[in-house]
């Protein structure tokens, strides 16, 4: 495997894939993120721990980890929302501590929660918002109407939001962070409550809107799934620190074994996990009760074949089976050493980024 210089193994991010600072990338163009070290405490807990990582221009990048994690707090350093304890965070170009309103100007922030205004129209969502940022009369009914249209709302302009899906909602919430026309969006959990169908609507729409709008998008996400479809690169966080980071495909070939094979049996005796881990090929075995078991392998068909002969020698039923290819869970568990927690969702009391002018 070819290693990206961003690789990240260990639970404190290095230098070699931190922010470099404007103009230190040799004369190329600078990084649309540039975060340096940043650390975020409350007292003596560190929630972000000396976190560093840059983003290119027009990249999607994921924040991915549990709720808990880190993740939020990182966007609301970002985005100007709460002060940095220590480190740097350089966005497009401007100094989050030191440029403030600049940041402001060249961002677009969908929090958590849902926030427009219920009992407005989608249209009188999106209008407020660009009086708020000062986006000129002359072209506000064009901007309104190109965003209504790439989020697929233009038939219900004039509908109250309050009578509309979460789906679409949640379209309304992105097309509104878009309206002053942004240069980098940061998305916090973009999907969570929403059924599968409207998620991956977003899924499309926000690829769509990125090649229109040349957009930089940083997406925090505890969905496996979305980080893979979405994201050109992935970090992933857990208890405030980055434990890894490159492309989803790097990061799963970067954990040991090729194949994941999951497997249901009955009967089993009590050194059965022990015998599963001597089988060929295999790099770990993970038991998830109920006689299941999930054993990673670098030769998913070798083993298969294998696991069935020792059932069979052994007395051992085997209810079911399935094998395929690692997946970005495995890489979780392998830099972390335990499962992805699917926990309840945090939701903050803003409601969206100050003003160019206002203080945080």
């Amino acid at each position: 495997m070819t290693t990206d210089p961003d690789l990240h193994t260990s639970g404190t991010a290095s230098p070699a894939a931190g922010a470099k600072g404007p103009g230190a990338n040799g004369g190329a163009e600078p990084n649309a993120i540039e975060v340096d070290h940043i650390v975020k405490k409350y007292g003596d807990f560190a929630a972000v721990d000396d976190v560093s990582f840059s983003v290119k221009e027009e990249e999607i990048f994921g924040l991915l980890g549990p709720n808990g994690a880190g993740k939020s707090t990182l966007i609301r350093m970002m985005t100007t929302l709460i002060p940095i304890t220590a480190g740097r965070a350089v966005i497009a170009g401007h100094d989050v501590a030191t440029d403030p309103d600049d940041v402001r100007r060249v961002i677009g922030v969908i929090p958590q929660a849902l926030t427009s205004d219920i009992d407005l129209s989608v249209e009188e969502n999106l209008s407020i918002y660009a009086k708020l940022y000062d986006v000129p009369a002359k072209t506000r009914r064009a901007a309104i109407d190109e965003l209504l249209e790439l989020v697929d709302l233009t038939k219900w302009r004039h509908a109250q939001t309050k009578t509309l899906s979460g789906g679409m909602r949640r379209r309304l919430e992105i097309a509104r962070g878009l309206v002053h026309s942004p240069r980098i969006f940061f998305l916090d959990e973009p999907t969570t409550g929403l059924d599968p169908v409207s998620r991956v609507a977003v899924w499309e729409m926000l690829t769509n809107i990125k090649s229109h709008r040349k957009l930089t998008i940083l997406i925090t996400t505890h969905y496996m799934d979305e980080a893979d479809r979405l994201c050109d690169r992935i970090a992933i966080v857990d208890h405030g620190k980055l434990v890894a980071l490159d492309n989803p495909l790097a990061l799963k070939a970067s954990v040991p074994g090729s194949n994941v094979i999951e497997a249901q049996f009955t009967n089993v005796p009590d050194d059965w996990e022990q015998r599963l881990r001597g089988m060929s090929g295999v790099t770990s075995v993970e038991h998830k009760g109920a006689a299941m078991y999930r054993i990673l392998t670098a030769d998913g068909s070798r083993t298969t074949t294998e696991l069935v002969e020792k059932a069979v020698q052994a007395g051992v039923g085997l209810k079911s089976l399935s094998v395929q290819n690692t997946t970005l869970d495995d890489v979780f568990v392998h830099y972390t050493g335990r499962q992805l927690r699917d926990e309840l969702v945090k939701s903050y009391s803003f409601v969206m980024p100050p003003r160019p002018g206002l203080q945080p």
